[in-house]
């Protein structure tokens, strides 16, 4: 089981190994934002891996494919990483980066 922490909004939840990072929130009654529902091309669920990235599994060639044609190059610094497609893969304390993250019923 893995925390996650999400900043600036200070949200915190549990996940569960195989889960994915938006996937976990998702169900625990979070919104995470997304365009595509999860499907890993439209990049808003785009979040920055601050602290303990280790939790995460390996980034996939999709996700890279999809990073590199919609955010360039730059966004495949180690820290960068797709929340529909990061798999909780360890225990930790990951912390995250993402604009936007609430209570699926706040507006």
């Amino acid at each position: 089981m893995a925390t996650v922490k999400v900043l600036p909004s200070g949200t915190e939840f549990e996940a569960t190994p195989g889960e994915t990072l938006m996937g976990a929130a998702q169900a625990r009654g979070l919104y995470w934002p997304t365009t595509c529902g999860g499907q890993g091309i439209c990049t808003t669920c785009y979040s920055e891996i601050t602290e303990d990235p280790g939790v995460l599994g390996e980034m996939s060639r999709y996700e890279r494919k999809t990073l590199v044609a919609e955010r360039g190059e730059g966004s495949l610094k180690r820290s960068a990483r797709l929340a529909c497609q990061a798999t909780i893969m360890g225990a930790g304390t990951l912390v995250v980066t993402k604009q936007g993250v609430r209570a699926a019923s706040e507006p």
